[in-house]
């Protein structure tokens, strides 16, 4: 019997998962989107919050924040809202 909210299932693409993975590889992606990028990939594995959390090294609402915002918002796109006015993204602000 499990106790807490059920966690929302993270399913990705071929397309999602590609870009998640090279954002963890890639030696210029910011270190904070490599990391949000590991915790989905994780999530996607089937791991509970608590499991993601102790293997990327952050809290639980850490996990949970990050993978109810890719559930919500499930497309992939580049960091953090890119602040400059020519390249906004509104899709997915990891």
């Amino acid at each position: 019997m499990s106790r807490g909210p059920q966690l929302k299932g993270v399913k990705l693409t071929v397309q999602e998962n590609n870009q998640l993975v090279e954002w963890t590889r890639r030696h210029k992606t910011s270190q904070a989107l490599a990391l949000r990028s590991r915790i989905v990939l994780a999530c996607a594995q089937g791991a509970d919050n608590s499991e993601v959390a102790r293997r990327c090294r952050v809290t639980r609402q850490t996990v949970g924040k990050w993978r109810s915002r890719f559930v919500e918002r499930s497309c992939v796109a580049p960091s953090d809202r890119l602040r400059s006015a020519r390249r906004t993204v509104d899709c997915w602000p990891l």
